[in-house]
């Protein structure tokens, strides 16, 4: 499917039960990082939130540089199976293909709530004939669905450990839905010796900015948390923290040289279940 922007897709060619007058977040992010599969209303809350900050097309790029380096770390350390929850609008390349250049073998389950991400992982999340390659559509408010459904568990081998991958999406439910919990449901499923990484948005860095584009969210019908360093660190429970530990996402282990760390406003972490 291929939307030009400023326009929506005609109404034969959308997929069933997408709600195009609705903004989402997987469309929203695909805006930023320059993709064509998003909608009016979803350019129309992406552009108030980079109003707010300037600099959130940056921050969603560099989102997608820790999921690379986050990935090579993980399959450089033996890891051959993933869990990526909140996968959004893929793109070049997805976590699968990064696994994949490592250990062909590598295996990998998507997993979101839209429909759209749905049609094109499908499409384009194609495994190599050694690996394998699957999408499961669910909400990580349900957590424990998610290890329990069948995708998974024909997938992945709980017994062996995992990757589990939590990339901007924990920000989509708001404290009373109580997301340590879940989290802690994900982490209690995995075995001795996985990895949780996580990327969450802060207002630590510059509470203006992120305050302007969590009320630019809020009025568009979305839920949008910003928490505090000591808030995300709780999502890793008892896990042991992989080296630089809880830092700005630029700043994790990265490529070369960051000059400004905290210009992205984005908390990154990695932990290993011992």
């Amino acid at each position: 499917m291929n939307l030009d922007h400023g326009s929506a897709a005609p109404p034969d060619h959308r997929p069933p039960t997408v709600k195009i007058d609705v903004p989402h977040s997987a469309r929203i992010y695909d805006y930023w990082l320059g993709g064509k599969d998003n909608f009016a209303v979803d350019r129309e809350v992406g552009e108030a939130m980079i109003a707010a900050i300037p600099g959130m097309r940056y921050m969603a790029g560099e989102n997608r540089k820790f999921v690379h380096r986050v990935v090579r770390h993980l399959a450089g350390a033996g890891i051959r199976q993933f869990l990526d929850i909140g996968t959004g609008i893929p793109t070049e390349p997805n976590l699968h293909q990064v696994a994949q250049q490592i250990d062909r073998q590598a295996r990998v389950v998507y997993v979101d709530n839209d429909p759209l991400v749905l049609v094109h992982a499908r499409a384009l999340m194609v495994s190599t004939a050694e690996g394998r390659c699957e999408y499961l559509a669910a909400d990580l408010r349900e957590s424990k669905s998610i290890l329990d459904s069948p995708v998974v568990k024909e997938t992945l081998d709980l017994t062996e450990p995992i990757g589990l991958t939590l990339i901007a999406v924990l920000m989509l439910l708001a404290d009373a839905e109580d997301p340590w919990t879940r989290v802690a449901e994900l982490r209690d499923g995995a075995p001795s010796g996985s990895f949780l990484a996580i990327t969450h948005p802060t207002a630590d860095f510059n509470a203006a900015e992120v305050d302007a584009a969590v009320a630019a969210a809020t009025g568009a019908g979305m839920t949008l948390v910003a928490r505090p360093r000591q808030d995300v660190a709780r999502f890793f429970g008892e896990w042991e923290l992989v080296e630089p530990g809880l830092v700005p996402v630029s700043a994790w282990q990265p490529d070369g040289p960051v000059d400004e760390p905290q210009a992205a406003y984005y908390w990154a972490g990695l932990a290993r279940k011992p």
